[in-house]
């Protein structure tokens, strides 16, 4: 078989030149990424152009060129964008689909596209410019469901429930203040991405496929064009690394982690034992079987795909460890991994956010829960210490106290102040100020405290912040 038979049966005119066969067909579907990477088309055209551009400010291609293929891109993204472009397997990948699609419209100034540049740093440069965009879009869908945790605080900064370690009832907090525990998450997380975000920002084409160009490139300037703030500044690091794409989704994990912890508290909650929230019912399902029911489905779902995005960071890790420099073909498995990553990602966030605003809250469950379990205890041991008791032999009179009101079966607070001195003769009738709910709370009062009035503060700043 002759070589250029071979090119012509391999189709791939871009490099099947070399081969004195053509591929096989199942290698064909084993190796191609076009069933996924297709959506880097429009960012593969944007670096594509801002390629042309310079390689015409450096007279490496004539303005004629760089002119026809601006006007063959433009029509070939509305092919895109009206869905009517063919994607053909046997061009392998979104690049080699679009170049040749180009060539057939422009001719030989599509074929000049690709001077100086290889596939291994176009697609590491496609794939940060949607991951950058794709940051921005995590970012924002972070911020939304931040004011929807606010709202929700901002309506309950002083509607009283028992705060839990151990799952058991520790103390009185607001359930404002343990919904701004959420926004305090979700606010690191806005800060991990915008860090993240200023790693993906850096540009690798012009690294070429390993080694750099021969031709006179003008990096600096596509990197302006395409708003990066800098270049890559290794060429065998520049094609190769996918450290911004391990933490990217490992930054998703986290926000996956929080709301998972969310999801189960929600879980908890919405259960007749606890009875605290009802959950819209456009977020919940019902039973084929028990027609009594309705299950949390979205927060069990969002618990459940967590685990997915694990997966994903521990798919990227594995992918990288044993690669030697520099770019292998094994790096074409980065990207479903991480496009399904954000997928998961900004779905969660926005169904997220619109399931707080679904959130009724029981008030009166919460305040009986917040009852029980002797939640004020440490109250009472810190009344005695400022007595001038000594904490830990306070902390000993307070669990007396317990044990016997455990015993009768009745609270702290309604323990008559005759018994209570038995306990402690420090104690006094201003006792009962502070074993109430609100005598609790209200005695939090400083920053990161559960007083419904740093509550307040605490909602305004992050409102300013936002």
């Amino acid at each position: 078989m002759t070589q250029k038979t071979s090119a012509l049966n391999n189709k791939n005119t871009s490099w099947s030149g070399r081969f004195n066969e053509p591929v096989a067909e199942l290698v064909k579907k084993y190796t191609a990424s076009i069933g996924f990477d297709y959506r880097l088309a429009a960012f593969d055209i944007q670096g594509s152009l801002a390629h042309a551009q310079m390689l015409g400010a450096q007279k490496i291609i004539s303005l004629d060129d760089v002119q026809a293929i601006e006007a063959g891109l433009a029509e070939i993204l509305q092919e895109i964008e009206a869905g009517q472009f063919e994607w053909l397997l046997d061009l392998e990948d979104v690049h080699l689909n679009i170049e040749k699609r180009l060539t057939d419209k422009i001719g030989d100034a599509g074929k000049r596209l690709h001077t100086g540049r290889s596939r291994n740093d176009q697609v590491a440069t496609d794939v940060r410019l949607w991951l950058r965009a794709t940051t921005d879009q995590v970012i924002a869908g972070l911020k939304k469901l931040q004011l929807s945790l606010l709202d929700l605080a901002d309506a309950h900064f002083d509607t009283v429930m028992p705060g839990f370690t151990h799952l058991q009832v520790a103390q009185p907090v607001t359930f404002g203040h343990h919904l701004m525990a959420y926004v305090e998450m979700l606010g690191r997380d806005g800060q991990r991405f915008a860090d993240c975000r200023r790693r993906i920002n850096h540009l690798p084409l012009g690294a070429a496929a390993l080694a750099g160009t021969s031709y006179p490139i003008d990096r600096a300037l596509v990197a302006k064009k395409l708003g990066f703030d800098g270049v890559c500044e290794n060429s065998l690091d520049a094609v190769s690394d996918r450290d911004f794409a391990i933490e990217f989704t490992f930054a998703a994990s986290l926000v996956m982690t929080h709301l998972s912890r969310l999801s189960e508290e929600l879980i908890l909650w919405s259960s007749p034992r606890f009875a605290f929230v009802d959950i819209a019912d456009r977020f919940c399902t019902g039973s084929s079987i028990m027609p009594q029911k309705k299950n949390p489905d979205v927060p069990e779902l969002v618990r459940g795909k967590t685990g997915r995005v694990y997966g994903h960071l521990t798919a990227l890790l594995t992918l990288m460890k044993g690669q030697p420099l520099a770019y292998n073909k094994d790096n074409q498995e980065d990207k479903e991994p991480l496009f399904d990553t954000a997928d998961t990602l900004l779905v969660t966030l926005e169904i997220y956010a619109d399931m707080m605003r679904g959130i009724t809250v029981n008030k009166d469950k919460m305040r009986q829960a917040a009852s029980e379990g002797f939640a004020t205890a440490t109250d009472l041991a810190d009344y005695l210490a400022k007595k001038g008791m000594p904490f830990r032999d306070a902390h000993e009179v307070v669990a007396l106290a317990v044990r016997y009101a455990v015993d009768q079966k009745v609270a702290l607070s309604d323990l008559p102040l005759g018994k209570l001195q038995q306990f402690a003769a420090e104690i006094s009738d201003d006792v009962y100020a502070v074993l109430t709910l609100e005598g609790s709370l209200n005695s939090r009062n400083h920053i990161g405290g559960t007083a419904p009035a740093q509550v307040k503060a605490a909602i305004a700043r992050a409102r300013a912040t936002l």
